[in-house]
């Protein structure tokens, strides 16, 4: 007969992995929100150039003015 606990053996977890693999996660998610963020503002400027040119406006482009 097998004891209690001798079927139920885990191997040791490695905390010097676990650190790193939470790293890379963590990297990843803030990758992600980023490019969330860029997204979002990229799809609001489309719209607002959208909106523009279906009221019939000619002139929607964003003119960009060098600093002085």
């Amino acid at each position: 007969m097998a004891e209690d606990g001798e079927g139920k053996r885990e191997p040791p977890e490695d905390e010097g992995h676990r650190g790193i693999e939470n790293a890379v996660l963590l990297g990843f998610f803030v990758v992600l929100v980023a490019a969330g963020i860029w997204l979002l503002g990229t799809m609001a400027d489309v719209r607002k150039a959208q909106d523009c040119a279906g009221q019939g406006r000619r002139n929607c482009a964003t003119i960009d003015v060098p600093a002085r």
